[in-house]
């Protein structure tokens, strides 16, 4: 008789303890989106008329959906470069003793210590044509004039997924050290070798980190406006830029916040897909 009411005093206890989170989620993340959304439906800078006016020209206009493809196909681009260089690098740090995995966790966690606005413009530096990759690749004969890499789609990916990678190599650290050592031996034992092992034990139960970092490094990737800014420059326009010129430069914030609500929504729909996958893949390592 008496565990009903202690329960209900734990549930009272711990709902007073997450209102202030709440009222905070309210009143700064739910109100601004509404407020956002509600702009949106403006069909001019006025705000005379109302309706969908400002969703149908961003659907129905080949560039905008051309910005908004190409953003996506950046976030893909730099999550590929970050899985297949952070995934060697969280099974390294797996294999090592306790001295070099804290340099590895050091240099992985080095990035988040800079400010991005130092490392994007140290980028600049690196990917410019007097810049260390050209000067190394004409001393070496390779070359004869420069390469351009800065302000170009490469540039962007590669100074990106720098960025980001601590977003993905600390889940599959996490992921891969949940993983019983012993698996690796009883597979050998059975007859498999390394690479058999890997695709049939390591990588299905590293699938949750995977899908984790995924998800992580995709959605910084694509909001990532100064290093897009900066080592795009004026030659390539991603959504982020876009969404700026129009608010700020040319004053159209309905067509603005339009944008935000489409970004918005394309970005959670391809978190909503890492999700699904995310939750198939802890289904099929735990088989």
């Amino acid at each position: 008789m008496g565990a009903a009411p202690a329960s209900r005093d734990v549930t009272s206890y711990g709902m007073g303890l997450a209102a202030p989170l709440a009222l905070f989620f309210l009143v700064f993340f739910v109100a601004p989106l509404l407020q956002l959304f509600w702009l949106s439906l403006h069909n001019d800078t006025a705000g005379l008329h109302w309706g969908l006016g400002q969703y149908l020209h961003f659907l129905t206009d080949p560039f905008s959906l051309g910005v908004l493809g190409s953003t996506l196909l950046l976030g893909a681009e730099v999550t590929a470069v970050c899985l297949l260089l952070g995934f060697p690098i969280a099974w390294l740090y797996q294999r090592v003793g306790p001295k070099l995995q804290t340099i590895i966790i050091l240099i992985v966690l080095l990035p988040l210590l800079t400010s991005v606005v130092v490392r994007t413009f140290a980028w600049i530096v690196i990917l410019g044509r007097q810049g260390i990759i050209n000067a190394t690749l004409q001393s070496l004969g390779i070359i004869d004039t420069p390469v351009k890499l800065l302000y170009t789609q490469f540039g962007v990916v590669i100074a990106l997924a720098q960025v980001q990678m601590p977003l993905m190599t600390l889940p599959l650290i996490t992921a891969l050290g949940r993983i019983d050592p012993n698996l690796d031996d009883a597979s050998c034992s059975l007859g498999a070798g390394s690479w058999r092992t890997f695709f049939r034990v390591v990588l299905p139960l590293s699938l949750p980190g995977v899908i984790a970092g995924c998800t992580l490094t995709y959605a910084a990737a694509i909001t990532a406006f100064i290093t897009q800014s900066l080592i795009g420059g004026g030659q390539m326009l991603f959504m982020p830029m876009y969404l700026y010129q129009q608010a700020s430069t040319l004053q159209n914030w309905p067509f603005a916040a339009a944008i935000s609500i489409i970004f918005l929504l394309a970005v959670l729909a391809v978190v909503s897909v890492f999700t699904t996958l995310g939750r198939m893949s802890r289904g099929y390592g735990g088989a």
